[in-house]
Formats: C-alpha cells, structure tokens, sequence
C-alpha cells in the first residue's frame, strides 16, 4: 500500500469511528422527572411531579431496564439511590446475569436500605435474564397472563369539583381507589358518588389517628359502597389494628404497617391482606417471597406500587396472576411516560408478550 492509499484508508476509518455510536456502558443510571397528569395528593404530601431512578444493565447487545420511585417516608430519593447503585456498578457488570437469585441478592447485601433502588436493580437483572432466554417474564416465572386481574384506577384528595372531573376521566375503568384520611372525605366522597356508582377501593394513608375515630369513618365508608380500606391508622398502632379488625365489615389491608418479607407474622393477625410494592420491598423477587408467605398466614395479597412509569408498573404486572387485587396504575397517572408496556382492557391488566418485561421506548 503507498503512502497516498495508505492514508486516505486512516481518515476514512477515523471518520468511521468519529461517527459511530460509542458502546453504552455495562450499567447505566438515570434519573427521570415524570410530570402528573394532575397534582397527587395524599394525607402525606402533595407534587406535580416525580423523580424516578432508571437503570439499564448492558451485555451483549440485549439491555435489562429497571425503575425505582424512591419513598420519602422512609427518607429515599431519586439522587440517594443513584448513588446506591453506582457502588455496586462493578459488581454488577462482571456478575453472570443468568444467576439472577444471587446477583440480586449479592447486590442487595452490598446495599443498606435504599429499597427502591435495590428494586430497580432486581427489574433491570430480571428483565435481561428473561430477554437473554427470550421469554416474557411471566414465562420466567411460570405464571398465566390469562389470570392477571383488574386494577383499580387512583383518584388523589382534590377539590369535590376536580374529584368529580378526575371521576369522571376514570370512566374506562370499573374500579376506583379513592384517597381518604382527612376532614375532607364526606365531600370526597359526595363528589364521587355523584358522578359513579363504581365499587370504591380506599386508602386512609394511616390518617386517623384513633381506633374509635377509624371504626366510625369505615363504617360510613361501607354505606357508600366501599369494598376494602387500606392502612386507616398508623403503621404502629398495632394494638388497635387488632382491635379494629372484627368491628367492620370490609377487608383491612396493611400497606405502610407491611414493609417487607419479615413484617409478616407480626402484623398477620391485625389485618385481612397485604399491599405489597415493589418499591418497598426491594423488587420482584422479594415481592414474590412476600405473597407466599401472606399466603401461609391465611391473608389477601394486593399488588400496588407508587408513581412511576411504565416500567416498574410493568413489572409488577408480571407478578399480578398470584394476587387478589391489583392497584397499578401509576403509570398512567403520568403525561410524559417514556416506556410502553402493560396495557389496561376494561380495566384488566394485559400483559404483553415479548420478552423480559416486553416494554418499549417510546
């Protein structure tokens, strides 16, 4: 080759690689602002917005997506879990995913609390294990999309006129999760009951603070159509959880009070059923040892989840045939959703079919 050849061949090639796409890395974080539909308030706190953590597991040309809504309740944010599983980057891009038990728990022994991020890493492993084998992740886990059940569509403590407006936007779906706990709820629910005869599903947030005051308001509750209350008083007052347990006539379901695996024999006998989030609790895999064990101790299983996207909603989908009630709808509180995947019919959960968690950018 003469000299001439010689580097018109080098600038080419430099040119080549001037434009060609530098490879991801092995684990990539992002944190992403997901803007609501309309402001969320519950009896802790009120936003327009939410930060989520995003993270992507590269290898071999097939990524793992996973997504955690930090809980501020339990002092987590987006930027705490970022950091969380940056420390165990090295871990995770040298480990071999196909051993996807003991990659999530080895990742999650190196990490001390930061639930929600240890849940996005549980996703994003499960989601590449099952794209690498080529199967939706219900197949992973022996599971029937068929028996996915209905979710409840969420409706945030609002004015009685943007209550009825939300009501009224809710109409695809036949169930509705209304937010209770305040001094508000007579016209909360006037508002709803105007505008729907739907069966209620609520949730008090631990708002009121009083055995006595809790029996009252459930039992007005049971006259407007209510079908299950979740946590109506603090997650400590465990005593007059008990207490309360026989004196109303709908499911009690311990949602702040039921964190994870090991909650369970202490709480069991002070509710009827468990909420279980993949936030909370740290991911899929946790989540499912959580439904085996309500399941010995004679208790209901909810699935539910915090605000978030398609992602993480997903992928509580995947596990939403072994429950009784579904409550996951934050993605579609979201305007600006970046992912598409499970999708709602009639207010059914439908799973979809390609594999891993079988969502798409959009």
């Amino acid at each position: 080759m003469n000299r001439r050849i010689f580097l018109r061949s080098s600038s080419a090639a430099a040119a080549a690689a001037a434009v060609a796409p530098a490879a991801p890395a092995p684990v990539e974080t992002e944190i992403v602002r997901l803007k609501l539909r309309h402001t969320w308030t519950t009896v802790m706190s009120s936003s327009d917005y939410r930060d989520t953590l995003h993270v992507r597991i590269n290898r071999d040309g097939i990524t793992g997506t996973g997504e955690g809504a930090p809980i501020v309740r339990y002092k987590e944010s987006a930027e705490t879990g970022q950091r969380a599983v940056n420390a165990v980057k090295d871990y995770l891009s040298n480990a071999d995913l196909r051993n996807f038990q003991k990659v999530i728990a080895t990742a999650h022994s190196r990490i001390r609390n930061e639930w929600a991020a240890k849940s996005a890493i549980d996703i994003a492993v499960l989601d590449y294990a099952a794209r690498r084998l080529g199967v939706p992740l219900y197949r992973l886990l022996g599971l029937d999309p068929k028996d996915a059940p209905i979710t409840t569509f969420s409706i945030g403590i609002d004015t009685p006129e943007i209550t009825k407006k939300k009501v009224l936007e809710a109409e695809p779906y036949p169930v509705l999760k209304i937010k209770v706990g305040l001094d508000t709820d007579e016209p909360t629910m006037a508002a709803v009951r105007s505008v729907t005869k739907k069966p209620l599903r609520l949730d008090a947030n631990e708002g009121w603070k009083s055995k006595e005051e809790a029996v009252r308001k459930i039992k007005w509750l049971e006259t407007q159509g209510a079908e299950l209350i979740e946590q109506p008083l603090p997650a400590q007052m465990l005593e007059e959880a008990r207490w309360m347990k026989d004196k109303v006539g709908i499911p009690i379901i311990a949602d702040e009070a039921c964190l994870h695996p090991s909650d369970i024999p202490k709480i069991a006998s002070a509710f009827h059923g468990i909420n279980i989030k993949l936030d909370k609790c740290g991911g899929i895999m946790e989540a499912y040892r959580m439904i085996q064990i309500a399941r010995s101790f004679g208790l209901k299983v909810m699935l539910g989840c915090m605000v978030s996207s398609s992602v993480t909603i997903t992928a509580a989908a995947h596990l939403s045939p072994l429950v009784d009630w579904a409550d996951l709808d934050g993605n579609l509180l979201v305007a600006n959703d970046p992912y598409k995947g499970v999708t709602v019919r009639q207010g059914k959960l439908i799973l979809p079919d390609g594999p891993g968690l079988g969502i798409r950018k959009v």
